[in-house]
């Protein structure tokens, strides 16, 4: 199943990183949060990847056009030019990296990949939501209720740590814990290609107008993930999700 990946967005909220590379190309443990989103899909066969780009485009794309020789161990014969490598992590992965606009809104985004999806059902999510999610039951559940859209709804997580209290003795305590009351969107969606039609233009954001309609109609169901879920909106984000790859805890690692 094909992936769009919104990947366009400034990340102004995170302007410590992205005022030199889009916020997609921000690393954690040495590698793009993009790629650990992507690692997560290619967990379950879904490696068609198509990245819907805007602002700052061309390092993405630089990054995607250079991988093999990013991440391989190069032999160079400096008196003839000729060079070798050996990869030892082969990824066979397809992308499509799509220039979608700088100032398109998230659904203007997503139409117009519409030429790359075709009249399939595909799959779509941000370029900065890290979760230990289970594609497979996500892409189960979205055919089993036969709506139009699937959206993953998460629990956010807490901004401090959450004590357990019986009178004044502390029975519990643990360090900003998935909230486990309230859902908000997660992203990780499963879409019908019919869902274009609802989008007008690039001004139109996704979570507006198309996902308000298709609400009303009846026809958007949410997949409870109750698991790991956290955005990279902030840097204390990513300083978190650093430490947790550093310490060897990253739910989401595959």
């Amino acid at each position: 199943m094909k992936v769009i990946i919104l990947a366009g967005g400034l990340g102004t909220r995170l302007s410590e990183y992205t005022e030199s590379i889009p916020k997609p190309m921000v690393k954690i443990g040495g590698k793009p949060i993009l790629w650990h989103i992507m690692r997560t899909y290619a967990k379950f066969k879904h490696t068609d990847f198509h990245l819907a780009l805007g602002y700052k485009a061309e390092l993405i794309k630089e990054y995607f056009l250079n991988y093999r020789s990013i991440n391989s161990d190069i032999e160079v014969d400096l008196g003839t030019g000729e060079t070798q490598s050996f990869q030892s992590n082969h990824l066979d992965w397809k992308l499509s990296l799509v220039d979608t606009g700088l100032d398109s809104m998230t659904g203007g985004r997503v139409k117009r990949m519409q030429n790359f999806i075709g009249n399939e059902t595909f799959l779509l999510t941000y370029g900065d939501g890290l979760a230990d999610i289970n594609i497979g039951e996500l892409v189960d559940f979205h055919y089993s209720h036969g709506k139009m859209v699937t959206v993953s709804a998460v629990h956010p997580a807490a901004r401090f740590g959450e004590l357990v209290l019986d009178g004044d003795l502390v029975t519990s305590f643990k360090e900003k814990p998935q909230i486990s009351q309230g859902w908000i969107n997660g992203g990780y969606f499963v879409i019908e290609p019919e869902f274009f039609d609802l989008i007008q233009d690039d001004s139109t954001i996704l979570e507006h107008e198309p996902l308000e309609k298709v609400a009303k109609m009846g026809e958007l169901i949410a997949y409870q993930h109750n698991g790991f879920w956290q955005c990279m909106d902030t840097k204390r984000d990513r300083d978190m999700l650093e430490e947790l790859w550093l310490k060897g805890k990253a739910p989401w690692k595959v």
